[in-house]
């Protein structure tokens, strides 16, 4: 049992938000987990989760349940979707493993927020509220009270914002503005997997880099399904993350590109379509019983695949803050202070690996050398800062 037991209030009920309650719950707080939409639920298909996230699945006892529904990839691939020449290929079921103690999964993003639900259902110190939308709170200096759009309020020892890139919260406490558009765009589908050409159809997380453009392809729930992932430089801006993808842009954008890549981009009729936002990295997320968390604190574009991994990061790194300290505020900002640096290098990189992805012409090249001149054990070394437990353990408080 903690020191002293606390209510949190959560917004949001995505992943982060989901983690967050497990993880303060089961050190026996008090959680009102407020979600908005009609439903607990997850937008998107399939996310990758690094030998990071499957360190925290450990430490909250989920390891069993997430490996049931992952696919485990036997190779990571990187391909030049001008030449159809094969750059790099890092043996994760292998060296990715043995390196870093855990694997390197593929997962649906309803199937991990599905055994977080799950999990959260199971401890009575959580009540779930969907159909809930925080329109404001008060920090009182000894209490934070959210008003709800239903005129209900929920009161707590702190508020905690996993409310996304839009976040309200950060709104209030940070007031930055809008997200940085980064004038990419991602059209996403999943496709059963008899479905995908034989040439493609493999067990391996595979990338084709373009030029301002890529395709990521791997395989989902056993293999059963194919999760694709189509990104390219576009001024079209829509808010969101669950419009309708043009195929005649699709096709525009991915000219030239070898047969592989148009045969998978070809399968499918109908696109669901996001805008690829980020923000600056800030080193103040938190103002007096109230902190951002996952995207709300620091958004990151896709290309590293670590956005759940920092949020879920995130919610270990306040569950055990909130243990360690006697004071709630003072525990909240030693959870920022924790964090920041490396959530920071996290959101910087993801925007240099959509460089890398998406070169052209000398700098293609360039890259391309690059990438053949490493071994797949210093690939696994420039990565040792995100995915070995050694050197990751400290943010994590």
């Amino acid at each position: 049992m903690p020191k002293k037991s606390y209510t949190f209030v959560i917004t949001g009920g995505g992943i982060g938000g989901v983690m967050a309650a497990l993880a303060l719950a089961k050190n026996g707080h008090r959680v009102h987990l407020l979600e908005q939409a009609s439903e607990f639920k997850e937008i998107g298909a399939g996310i990758q989760l690094g030998p990071n996230a499957f360190h925290l699945f450990d430490l909250l006892d989920l390891t069993k349940q997430i490996t049931a529904l992952s696919a485990f990839p036997d190779d990571l691939i990187v391909m030049d979707s001008l030449s159809g020449e094969k750059i790099k290929d890092i043996p994760a079921a292998t060296l990715i493993r043995n390196r870093f103690g855990y694997p390197y999964g593929l997962i649906h993003r309803a199937d991990l927020h599905s055994v977080l639900l799950d999990a959260c259902r199971g401890l009575p110190q959580i009540s779930m509220h969907s159909g809930t939308k925080m329109t404001e709170f008060e920090d009182l200096g000894d209490r934070v009270v959210a008003h709800t759009e239903s005129g209900e309020r929920y009161t707590g020892d702190a508020l905690i914002g996993a409310d996304g890139l839009w976040s309200s919260v950060r709104a209030k406490i940070v007031d930055d503005g809008k997200p940085r558009i980064s004038g990419h765009i991602a059209y996403r589908a999943v496709l059963p997997a008899e479905e995908v050409p034989a040439a493609n159809r493999h067990n391996a997380m595979t990338l084709w880099a373009g030029p301002k453009n890529h395709l990521v392809h791997y395989p989902l729930r056993g293999g059963k399904l194919f999760n694709l992932v189509a990104v390219f430089h576009s001024n079209r801006y829509e808010e969101g993350w669950d419009s309708y993808g043009d195929t005649e842009e699709l096709t525009l954008r991915f000219q030239g590109v070898v047969p592989e890549v148009k045969q998978m981009l070809d399968k499918i009729e109908s696109w669901r379509m996001w805008v690829l936002c980020d923000r600056e990295p800030i080193k103040e997320w938190t103002k007096g019983r109230v902190t951002l968390l996952g995207d709300a604190a620091h958004p990151m574009l896709q290309y590293l695949a670590q956005g759940a991994c920092m949020a879920m990061e995130d919610a270990v790194c306040l569950a055990r803050k909130v243990e360690s300290s006697d004071d709630i505020a003072t525990a909240l900002t030693a959870y920022q202070d924790t964090r920041y640096l490396r959530t920071a290098r996290a959101q910087l990189t993801a925007r240099l690996y959509g460089n890398v992805y998406h070169a052209m012409g000398a700098t293609r090249d360039l890259r391309n050398d690059y990438l053949r001149s490493r071994t797949a054990e210093q690939f696994c070394e420039g990565n040792a800062w995100l995915y070995d437990p050694a050197e990751f353990k400290q943010s994590l408080g």
